[in-house]
Formats: C-alpha cells, sequence, structure tokens
C-alpha cells in the first residue's frame, strides 16, 4: 500500500456538509484512495443541506464520487473494527470536515465511541496528521478547552472561516478556499485558490 495515497475523511453533523463533499471530491481527482466515515447525523445534514437522496448510502456515494479516477472506501460508523479503526493501518493521516462540537469532544477525551473517533484516537496515538475543522459558532468554554487541548496534541485546527482577499465570486470559490487551505497543512500540493501575491507575480511576467 502506499500510504502516502491513502488519507481517511469523515464527515460529521456540523453545518458545511458542501466542504467535505468537495475535500472528497478533490482528493479522488488527485487519485487518492479516500476511506470515508461519516456520521449519522452528518448524513442527515448532507440530505438537508445538498438535497441528496441517502436512502441509499453505498449508491448515492458510487453515484457522486464514482467516476472520479481515485477509490473511496465507505466505513459504516459504527464499524468499529474496520480498517481505519487499527494503528497498523497505514494512512497519511486524517481529516474532519466539518468537524461537530461532539466529535471534537469524543477526540479530546478519547472516548473512541464510534469509528471516526476511534479513527481520530489512532492518528492520536500513532502520530500521525489530524485536521479538524470546526463549524460552530458562536463558541463557549468546553468548545474552546477541547480544540486549546487537542492542539497542544498537535491536532491542526482549521475553523471554517474563508478568507475574501482572494476575490471569491461564488460559493464554490469559498468552499474550495478551506478545501485548500486543509490540504496546504498536509502538504498536499493543489491549485484550488489564487494566493496572496500571485497577482503581482502574474503582472511581473
Amino acid at each position: 500500500m502506499n500510504r502516502t495515497k491513502t488519507i481517511v475523511v469523515g464527515l460529521t453533523g456540523a453545518s458545511g456538509s458542501i466542504y467535505g463533499i468537495k475535500l472528497i471530491e478533490t482528493l479522488l481527482g488527485m487519485q487518492f484512495t479516500v476511506h470515508l466515515v461519516i456520521s449519522n447525523a452528518g448524513w442527515r445534514v448532507i440530505k438537508e443541506e445538498l438535497g441528496w437522496d441517502t436512502t441509499n448510502r453505498d449508491e448515492v456515494l458510487r453515484t457522486s464520487f464514482g467516476a472520479l479516477p481515485g477509490k473511496l472506501v465507505y466505513h459504516p460508523i459504527a464499524d468499529i473494527g474496520a480498517s481505519i479503526a487499527s494503528g497498523s493501518f497505514l494512512t497519511y493521516g486524517m481529516i474532519v470536515m466539518p468537524c461537530s462540537m461532539g466529535t471534537l469532544s469524543s477526540i479530546a477525551t478519547g472516548a473512541s465511541d464510534n469509528l471516526m473517533a476511534r479513527a481520530a484516537d489512532v492518528m492520536l496515538k500513532e502520530g500521525r496528521p489530524l485536521v479538524l475543522v470546526p463549524r460552530e459558532t458562536p463558541l463557549h468554554a468546553i468548545h474552546l478547552e477541547n480544540m486549546l487541548k487537542l492542539s497542544r496534541l498537535g491536532v491542526r485546527m482549521i475553523p471554517a472561516m474563508p478568507a475574501f482577499y482572494f476575490g471569491p465570486q461564488t460559493i464554490d470559490d469559498l468552499v474550495a478556499f478551506m478545501v485548500g487551505k486543509v490540504l496546504d497543512n498536509l502538504g498536499i500540493e493543489h491549485a484550488l485558490f489564487h494566493r496572496w501575491g500571485d497577482h503581482d507575480a502574474e503582472h511581473k511576467q
């Protein structure tokens, strides 16, 4: 197995499922093997926000991502015996996008009460990259304390706060920016948005 082309992605019940969908599309387009976990609340949000018919989950994933060159491996949230629940399964790292406060709390306390939290716990114990994209507002002290606790353990905390300096014209532009920031933090090259200074460089050529 090529570790650098295998990555775990989690989608939770936080608003912003469009971020996770764009992330999956981008990674598969780069020919990554994506091991995907979606919480039950995450499926509910996908249905409500994107209008997807999630009755047949395997089929909707196949229809949405089957034409992309990478490989998608879906793991039910209750499958605690899945490959990604073991530290012996090598991956590039894990991204939870969007990350609910409930999932963040579960990871911060080491609860490992479902496959998403267990997979994240594996990243921590094996010293592998773990990126969380919290999506909640306002934040109270427990949220902030959990984020601080995980940050001190080396977890990359990238709140869903898109920038505007690159002149976004559509919602897709804002979503792509956030996905790009996540990939930046994992050292994965992409061209999802114009970086600060790119415009000046273009005019100098």
